[in-house]
């Protein structure tokens, strides 16, 4: 089979196909529009829908015999194991949730706090999980501490030290992005997280555009608890999260859903509350089989160069600037748009719709730090031709 003059290979032959147009027929995308935002909900490969939906079959053949307990969570169980692989870490010490933003909630919900207790963020933490910590810290008395990150970012180490001048000893817990969802940058976790040990606090990780964008070592990180999205870079379906705990960190964890698993340890009470479809998470292991088939490091490594050459011909064409340096920039980039716009969401939403309906692009368009930023993705199936279109486009509104 042929498309855009290159060969396209199955990916469960394990050889990989070129990336750009050969590859969109892999995806079920709209081929007249330029998706240039993979990092809001992914985009699932036509092989991994298919393999969710052998799982939607066998689970409608015999519902009962499919979901209870004692037949479910060996399914799950045998799916953790693969992801605990890709993720450097022990299948016991993962379990699924259906988002990044869910994995968070089970964390803060879980911990105990009180007035006199921090809560620290930073202001490019993702908007979901803002309100959470939010939540809580309405509810418990405890303060909830903003460090403001340098945008524009010159270098990691600038961001450390932003950091660490908002850490005092009242803080019981930071939440940190290992990539920031407004902003795009690849924060320097394990630094970060050293910071905050120093000064005696719990780390709990948001790194929900991770799996599949970076080569990620979760224990390495050096957390007390990561969550994550497969939905996302590693191609799984929607809804597919984790959510890992390092071992001492798992006594008093519990999900959102108190249901049957209570008091039984942290795989038992995740693994089991109550009814639902589970084909997201037991597809997840067809998802890595897709990532690596596509070329694992290189497709990672692909779709990064693709990011910054984007960036840089956007920043170039607009005369604007990228929001960092390519030692913090993954699969995604973000670039200040150009004419001096009013950085409300009124008018990033205004834009984003004109893109769309006049162009058919869609690409998020974020306020930030006093200025509009258009926030691109670089996935198998984009080409640079996309992100000219892209300037053009923005140019035409200007």
């Amino acid at each position: 089979m042929r498309a855009g003059g290159g060969t396209q290979a199955d990916p469960q032959a394990g050889i990989p196909p070129r990336y750009g147009r050969p590859a969109r027929p892999l995806f079920a995308l709209d081929p007249a529009v330029a998706f240039l935002n993979h990092g809001s909900f992914g985009a699932t490969p036509v092989s991994v829908l298919e393999a969710q939906a052998a799982w939607r079959r066998e689970m409608e053949r015999q519902p009962v015999h499919f979901l209870t307990r004692r037949n479910s969570v060996p399914r799950l169980r045998a799916a953790a194991e693969p992801l605990a692989r890709f993720l450097g870490a022990v299948p016991d010490d993962l379990v699924f949730v259906e988002n990044a933003t869910a994995g968070v909630n089970a964390v803060l919900r879980s911990l105990p706090f009180g007035p006199g207790d921090a809560i620290l963020i930073t202001d490019h933490a993702y908007g979901a999980v803002r309100n959470a910590v939010r939540y809580v810290c309405e509810r418990s008395g405890a303060q909830l501490v903003e460090a403001r990150l340098p945008f524009p970012a010159a270098a990691p180490q600038e961001i450390v030290d932003a950091l660490a001048g908002a850490l005092t000893p009242r803080v019981r817990l930071a939440v940190l992005d290992l990539v920031t969802s407004p902003t795009a940058l690849v924060m320097p976790a394990a630094a970060l997280v050293a910071r905050c040990r120093a000064v005696g606090a719990r780390v709990l990780i948001d790194a929900a555009h991770a799996p599949g964008m970076l080569d990620l070592d979760v224990p390495a990180l050096g957390a007390d608890w990561v969550t994550g999205n497969a939905h996302k870079w590693l191609f799984a379906p929607k809804g597919a999260a984790f959510l890992w705990a390092r071992r001492d960190a798992q006594r008093d964890l519990h999900p959102l859903v108190i249901s049957h698993g209570f008091g039984q340890g942290f795989t038992a009470e995740f693994d089991w509350v109550g009814t639902r479809d589970p084909s997201a998470w037991l597809a997840i292991p067809s998802a890595i089989d897709f990532h690596r088939a596509m070329g694992g490091p290189r497709l990672r490594e692909h779709n990064r160069a693709l990011a910054l050459e984007a960036a840089f011909l956007l920043a170039a064409r607009w005369r604007t600037e990228i929001g960092g340096p390519a030692a913090m920039t993954g699969s995604m980039a973000a670039i200040r748009l150009p004419g001096g716009l009013p950085p409300t969401r009124q008018e990033a939403e205004r834009i984003h719709d004109l893109l769309w309906r006049r162009h058919r692009i869609e690409v998020p368009i974020v306020p930030f730090a006093g200025g509009l930023w258009v926030r691109i993705s670089a996935q198998i199936y984009n080409v640079a031709d996309e992100y000219v279109g892209l300037a053009e486009a923005v140019e035409g509104l200007a």
